[in-house]
């Protein structure tokens, strides 16, 4: 079946260099899996002539691929659940999660995901990037985890953005509520984390893990009892904030996966694991200015810190 046919004319006194990068550098929105299987098919020319990636262009002349389309496999539907946008425009879309919603589809999950809803309102407006059940998905919340999360709408802007985070220029912000009481204002853990050894379900820090790097300040001190802390993470490793608090024996409430104690909490009922992403900035995928988003925190959190207040 044709796909999709891409042309670029390399010319006179351009630099020399592999056909696959001239491609990639010319066309962004194209993925290097999707160029790959055409250098593979044989679908990939110059002047006439079939190349292969590693073929060297060092002359005028034109570059030719036909892409495969990508197959259409059945993704999750289109479902009206109410959403909080933040900021909105033709690349990108920035929602305010609520506690609860989960990212994504996945095994086990309902039609009620993030990718739900914003299939619905964007009108199916995704990027193709992680179709079907992950169009548009750049980074990812934790089901309980509340706050910023930014999407892409168009498949450049998902390749941009996914380099602006996994190159680390991206600030990201989130406040949470810590059972017991840091006796430093702030510090740093730089922990590497990777599976525990033995519940491979859960991360751990350990010295085998990646690099891992979260800066924490004390906000609020609640007595003896707990205290609301910012974290700026640096990486953005799986349950990076939840394990690196837990390594300081100050575990996240709500979070018995690493070690909080709803006993220790007399007279306070916790609805959730509290962590709120509240502050992100990104460099906008297609003008490149910089961006920076607040979420304020939702009315769980206030209440538990009102309770905490008492």
């Amino acid at each position: 079946m044709a796909g999709r046919i891409i042309e670029f004319e390399v010319p006179r006194g351009a630099k020399a260099g592999r056909a696959d990068k001239i491609f990639a550098a010319a066309f962004e929105d194209v993925s290097r899996v999707r160029l790959q299987k055409a250098f593979e098919a044989g679908a990939v020319t110059f002047d006439g002539q079939v190349i292969d990636k590693r073929f060297k262009v060092n002359r005028p002349g034109s570059l030719r691929a036909v892409l495969e389309e990508p197959k259409t496999e059945e993704g999750p539907k289109a479902v009206d659940i109410p959403l909080q946008i933040i900021y909105e425009d033709e690349s990108l879309v920035v929602v305010n999660k609520m506690p609860g919603m989960i990212t994504h589809p996945g095994n086990g999950t309902g039609d009620d995901t993030l990718v739900h809803a914003l299939l619905h309102h964007t009108n199916g407006q995704l990027s193709s990037v992680g179709a079907p059940e992950r169009p548009g998905i750049v980074h990812r919340l934790d089901k309980e985890t509340s706050g910023l999360i930014v999407v892409a709408k168009s498949d450049l802007a998902h390749h941009k953005l996914a380099t602006c985070f996994s190159e680390r220029e991206t600030y990201k912000r989130y406040t949470a509520l810590v059972q017991g009481v840091p006796k430093l204002s702030r510090g740093s853990v730089k922990e590497p984390i990777g599976r525990h050894p033995v519940m491979r379900t859960k991360m751990a820090a350990v010295s085998n893990g990646k690099e891992a790097h979260t800066d924490w300040e004390v906000l609020e001190r609640y007595g003896n009892q707990a205290a609301q802390v910012s974290c700026v993470i640096h990486t953005g490793r799986t349950h990076q904030i939840r394990v690196h608090m837990s390594s300081l024996k100050f575990p996240l409430l709500g979070d018995p996966t690493y070690g909080f104690k709803s006993s220790r909490l007399k007279g306070i009922t916790v609805p959730r694991v509290m962590l709120h992403s509240t502050e992100l900035h990104i460099q906008h995928p297609e003008s490149d200015a910089l961006m920076e988003f607040l979420a304020p925190l939702p009315q769980d959190f206030e209440a538990m810190v009102a309770h905490l207040q008492v």
